[in-house]
């Protein structure tokens, strides 16, 4: 089966139509403020009701509190909340619980123990998403998107309970050989088809998705 993509940090009609051309499966929509790809609702709203049926729209939720998700789902029509913060797995079964929505929960890799937290997160979310862990020292780091990767020889040859997506550092140049040394089954990109932070390109796009989906 091809790799399945995910295009994060959707915020413009071009990026939009873009994804959906290369054939993107998953949108993602930041809602964390300190983030250059952040959406507001005022953003997001309008985006998402242009999603075509069968694209999942994803909202990236960063510790976010039950009355902030609210607000948000309330106005945006997503169908996945994946969650890039510190939630705990009891927060993860919870925000599932509230939702009714599907969690992807995120865990950052740097090094093999890091790991060991994915059987327990695999009982309460629906989907995992593996991105490089920040080193201490970059400063200002955010929790995605900081065109960094993990080793990829990390996850050869594992498998778990969940569907499951590869991020961080991710662009045309080595998602071939990112699929191909991890085995992943999906590719997440965000600052990888961008010409600036925030600021998409429709060509990169549609390489990054025609490279992952050829691989």
């Amino acid at each position: 089966m091809a790799t399945e993509v995910k295009i994060c940090g959707i915020n413009s009609n071009d990026a939009l139509n873009a994804a959906q051309e290369a054939g993107a499966e998953y949108l993602g929509f930041v809602f964390f403020p300190r983030s250059p790809r952040h959406v507001s609702l005022e953003q997001a709203a309008p985006l998402a009701k242009q999603v075509k049926p069968g694209v999942k729209k994803v909202g990236l939720l960063v510790n976010a509190s039950d009355d902030d998700i609210r607000h948000i789902t309330e106005q945006v029509p997503l169908d996945i909340l994946q969650l890039h913060g510190g939630e705990t797995p009891e927060r993860v079964a919870e925000i599932k619980r509230n939702f009714g929505l599907e969690v992807m929960k995120v865990i950052k890799i740097s090094e093999q123990k890091d790991f060991e937290t994915v059987s327990v997160f695999e009982e309460v979310s629906d989907r995992l998403l593996f991105d490089a862990k920040p080193p201490k020292d970059l400063k200002n780091a955010l929790p995605g998107g900081n065109a960094i990767s993990f080793d990829w020889r990390l996850l050869a040859g594992k498998s778990w309970k969940r569907p499951w997506m590869l991020a961080g550092g991710l662009n045309c140049d080595n998602v071939k050989d990112a699929i191909q040394i991890s085995g992943a089954p999906a590719v997440d990109v965000s600052s990888g088809v961008e010409d600036q932070p925030g600021l998409k390109s429709v060509e990169k796009i549609l390489g990054f998705t025609s490279k992952a989906k050829n691989t």
